[in-house]
């Protein structure tokens, strides 16, 4: 009778021991993966490089509108003009600085370097800045775009 009762103790036992059902654990994991996830959402992730690349454009279309307009007095287009002589780029530095300055607006600030000078402001140090250059008869023609 002694092995009787410790079996129906041992089945008792065991029967009483709980198992979680399937669903439980399923939700459980379901409800750390979002918790993972909003968690990723919150982090401070490093911004990618939108604003350099987003200077770079405004620099090369800058730069696209001055190869495509004409010149002033003498040469092929408004760069080439300025990139020509000292003498034309002397003569040409109030006006290209102007055009730069309604192509690209009120928000951004630049520079133009050109074989022969450069027009527009220092170049800071430390900021994001755009660059695109444009080849012409007298040299490379540089130009540098930041936020203002």
């Amino acid at each position: 009778m002694d092995r009787a009762r410790r079996a129906d103790r041992v089945r008792a036992a065991s029967g009483d021991r709980a198992q979680l059902s399937l669903p439980v654990v399923e939700a459980a994991v379901g409800v750390a993966f979002l918790l993972a996830v909003a968690a990723s959402f919150g982090l401070a992730l490093p911004a990618p490089g939108t604003a350099e690349a987003q200077l770079d454009a405004y620099a090369a279309d800058a730069g696209t509108v001055l190869t495509e307009e004409p010149p002033r007095h003498v040469g092929d287009t408004r760069l080439g003009e300025v990139s020509r002589s000292p003498a034309a780029f002397e003569r040409e530095r109030g006006a290209l600085r102007d055009r730069v300055r309604r192509i690209l607006g009120d928000n951004l600030l630049f520079r133009v370097e050109t074989p022969h000078g450069a027009v527009g402001f220092e170049r800071p140090n430390g900021v994001a800045t755009g660059r695109a250059s444009v080849a012409t008869a007298g040299g490379e023609v540089v130009l540098w775009v930041w936020y203002a």
